[in-house]
């Protein structure tokens, strides 16, 4: 019977006929079977392949606070030298994957010179591939201009300095120093000089925390000493750029929020203040240090072998690379609170925690989850008591007594993503990355990442009106965007007394655009209910219309019996004789009136294809493009006609101006619309007949900020293609498309240095508004400082791209002699190898034939 059901000769089952489910099985022996059913049914274990294993080891190092992290480095480091004789895959895998995980997890970079300086107290050979590897991409990355990589090779070669032979990494920070001195010294405009001298500044905490405290007070500290003192001359100098990267312009009499400083002359006094105090670098984990019980890691790691940096050649021409390089300043979205619960700018762990998690948000960007989840356990990465308990609410702050800390982790990583946010003139990635790791961090943290959000929110709001135009309006849009993804809720009512202030008033400005960056983002009526009683008016009740009213359904609007004709021809998609006839009738009529006949009719058409595709914007998208060729050949008639186009576009969707905005970037894309038509529609007629106002509606800074955006594109990409040896650019493609840039930007700069300045002929007709018209004037400088900002980017974009060219050249012929040289050499070493192994084996065989006579004569 048994034997019968093994085989499952009963019921038909997948394998067919009557062979049942069980057929194919691996079956047990009675024994097997026996253990089973008395409950023993343990599984055989699989263990993984030990690179396997490790890898899984390395990725997870410091993540779990619950492990001791000396056992961990050890348990990593162990595994690696147990199996070094029997997994070749272990050993060049190990490397690889540290070096790859230095840059793309740049927190756990202390804890992966730990495992290495372990794994070379067994196998110090693994130590001299790790290095050799090291050097060739440091060489490689300054080549290229990769500056970030090589800074993070550098900082884990610096957690490295105490195995490393006479000056290590400080030989190649002072030839870097050198290159930045001769930068500078050609130009003091130059960029990529203070990018390295923030490199040697970055790097020089990791080397001087790598030593023993012996170590760094007879070998190191006067190196160090030494190499600030060079690094003083360009970082005390504040950079000609960083004037139009300043994050807040308070008016006269107004208390600047926050000083803002230069991220280097930051760094460089923080430093000093460090090595007056002995270098005592408390924030910093020193996971090579083993506690005392472990006397035999210790006396190991005492007695490690010591190795040469393999020689680091840095090329005497550097290039920028792909990422353009401005100073940066400091900023923080917690200042001017009662207890610190972040570090203070006079703190090096305020530069050192703020690097390193900046490099993590930036690397990451291809998984979000993984960013925000590492900014959350930000206090596992540091030494231990760097930061308060996780979760700690700020109420508890001011309870917690010294020496203690005080700083809120979550508040530390909140303040990351936001300096990055509001980066001048650009951040690394598109802005919405920042919203969605905001977003990542809030859905894994909820309790602990929301006060810290509410806090930063109230700090942005309360300093609106002194913060950078381009600055607001990206608060504006994260702020909008956020709520979007937590219910549109927010605590409305602490700002309530706001709703009641001038249209023209920075935080009334705000209230506004952000309410309809929200209906955007959903409907009105869902908005409406989520606001006070006190906002209900800022939503009038046909923003909750889905379809804009059809201004030529009324017989008193001009022209309405031929809107509609229009509107119904466009509906049945009439051929153009017929839509030709009725558009002649209203130009007849027009001039009868005496009205312009093609701003007339170009009302008309235009507001009839907005009604006819007013279903959704794939609807009117479809309808520009069945109509495309008329409306370009209204554009192209006159001036007017074409201001007419947008004019029509905006008064159609005014009550959803967010699509009204990708309408006008449609009619771009077809040429229908020119960038200066946009420009001067905006600055100048609707600003105009608004005398101002305008300029404080958040979708009219979008609608030229986007179609400067277009155009700067547009000469950018056309420059970085010339720039490439198999691309064919026309010069004068290039020069017409530079020429109109300029032009556009110039037509910006005159209307709103007119608006600025109060010489705007509408300010001066009007009667005198008083504080209004001083309210209009601070708007026109806001803006004016954007877009004089945007052209002082582009003109020494324009100006690099030629340099840059010239660089690469110079840099790919040096590095051809550096490659040259270096294959002469291996070449004569192998040649040298060759040789001695050769006299080696006459020598052997001459031993050989010597033993051999010998033995012949013994034999005789």
């Amino acid at each position: 019977m048994a034997d019968y059901d093994r085989r499952g000769g009963g019921g038909g089952g997948r394998g067919g006929g009557g062979g049942g489910y069980n057929r194919k099985r691996r079956y047990r022996d009675d024994n097997e079977d026996d253990n089973h059913y008395r409950g023993n049914n343990s599984r055989r274990r699989y263990d993984a392949p030990p690179h396997v294993r490790l890898r899984k080891q390395l990725i997870a190092i410091a993540e779990n606070p619950m492990i001791e992290r000396h056992d961990e480095i050890s348990q990593i480091a162990n595994l690696f030298t147990d199996n070094w004789d029997d997994d070749v895959l272990l050993r060049g895998n190990f490397t690889d994957l540290v070096l790859q995980l230095c840059v793309e997890q740049p927190l756990k970079t202390p804890f992966l010179a730990g495992v290495l300086m372990v794994v070379n107290t067994n196998k110090p050979e693994a130590m001299d591939l790790l290095l050799e590897k090291a050097a060739r991409l440091i060489e490689d990355k300054l080549r290229e201009g990769g500056w970030r990589d090589v800074k993070l090779y550098l900082k884990l070669v610096g957690c490295l300095q105490g195995v490393l032979e006479g000056e290590g990494v400080f030989g190649v920070l002072g030839e870097l120093f050198e290159r930045a001195v001769g930068l500078q010294t050609a130009s003091s405009e130059d960029t990529i000089g203070t990018e390295i001298v923030k490199i040697i500044l970055l790097t020089l905490p990791y080397v001087m925390a790598a030593g023993s405290p012996e170590q760094v007070q007879q070998e190191w500290q006067q190196k160090a000493a030494d190499l600030l003192e060079n690094t003083a001359i360009i970082a005390s100098e504040p950079h000609p750029l960083q004037a139009v990267i300043e994050p807040y312009h308070p008016e006269a009499g107004e208390e600047n929020p926050a000083q803002s400083q230069s991220l280097i002359s930051l760094l460089q006094a923080q430093l000093q203040a460090e090595a007056a105090q002995g270098w005592a670098l408390s924030c910093l984990p020193r996971p090579w240090q083993f506690p005392v019980g472990e006397v035999e890691t210790v006396a190991k790691l005492a007695s490690a072998k010591k190795h040469v940096l393999p020689n680091i050649v840095i090329p005497k021409t550097v290039v920028r690379g792909p990422r353009p390089l401005f100073p940066e300043v400091y900023i923080s979205v917690y200042g001017q609170q009662e207890v610190e619960s972040v570090p203070p700018p006079t703190s090096l762990a305020s530069s050192l925690i703020r690097d390193a998690l900046l490099d993590t948000i930036n690397v990451l960007h291809f998984n979000r989850n993984a960013t925000a989840r590492q900014l959350i356990e930000v206090d596992c990465y540091f030494a231990p008591r760097t930061f308060a308990l996780r979760g700690t609410p700020f109420d508890r702050l001011r309870d917690i007594e010294k020496p203690k800390s005080t700083w809120k982790p979550e508040d530390v990583a909140v303040d990351a993503v936001f300096t990055q946010l509001f980066l001048l003139p650009n951040p690394e990635h598109k802005l919405v990355y920042y919203h969605s790791v905001l977003t990542e961090a809030c859905k894994l943290a909820p309790a602990a990442i929301a006060p810290s959000l509410g806090r930063a929110i109230r700090y942005l709001y309360r300093n609106a009106p002194r913060m950078d135009l381009e600055l607001a309006y990206r608060f504006m849009d994260w702020f909008s965007h956020h709520l979007s993804n937590f219910g549109f809720t927010w605590k409305w009512t602490e700002w309530v007394d706001d709703v009641e202030l001038s249209g023209l008033h920075p935080r009334k400005a705000f209230i506004v655009g952000s309410i309809d960056k929200e209906i955007r983002l959903s409907f009105a009526q869902r908005i409406k209910n989520t606001l006070p009683e006190p906002y209900q008016k800022l939503i009038g009740p046909e923003k909750e219309k889905d379809v804009p009213d059809f201004k030529f359904a009324n017989d008193d609007t001009p022209f309405a019996a031929e809107g509609r004709e229009i509107a119904a021809l466009l509906k049945r998609k009439a051929p153009d004789e017929e839509i030709d006839a009725v558009i002649q009738r209203i130009q007849s009529q027009a001039i009868d009136r005496d009205l312009d006949a093609l701003v007339a009719s170009t009302d008309v058409f235009v507001t009839c294809v907005l009604y006819v595709g007013s279903k959704s914007l794939s609807h009117v998208l479809a309808a520009i493009e069945r109509t495309k060729d008329r409306l370009a050949d209204a554009g192209a008639a006159s001036d007017a006609s074409r201001t007419q186009i947008i004019e029509a576009v905006m008064a159609y969707w005014s009550v959803h101006p967010g699509v009204a905005l990708s309408i006008v970037e449609k009619l771009l894309n077809y040429s229908i619309l020119t960038p200066l038509t946009v420009i001067n529609w905006a600055l100048n007629v609707q600003a105009g007949k608004t005398r101002g106002e305008a300029l404080a509606w958040a979708h009219m800074y979008e609608l030229v900020f986007n179609t400067v955006i277009k155009v700067t594109g547009r000469v950018r990409q056309l420059v970085v293609k010339a720039s490439q040896p198999d691309e064919m650019v026309d010069d004068e493609t290039r020069d017409n498309e530079v020429r109109n840039m300029r032009e556009l930007f110039g037509a910006i700069e005159d209307s709103l240095g007119a608006w600025a300045g109060g010489t705007k002929d509408e300010m001066l007709e009007s009667n005198a508004r008083g504080e209004e018209d001083g309210l209009v004037r601070r708007w026109g400088t806001r803006w004016l400082r954007v877009f004089k900002r945007r052209q002082a980017i582009e003109e020494a974009f324009l100006v690099e791209a030629v340099r840059e060219r010239e660089r690469r050249e110079e840099v790919r012929k040096e590095w051809e002699v550096v490659e040259r040289q270096r294959r002469e050499e291996r070449e004569r070493k192998e040649a040298e190898e060759k040789e001695r192994n050769g006299a080696n084996g006459a020598e052997e065989e001459k031993k050989e034939n010597g033993v051999e006579g010998e033995v012949d004569i013994i034999e005789q």
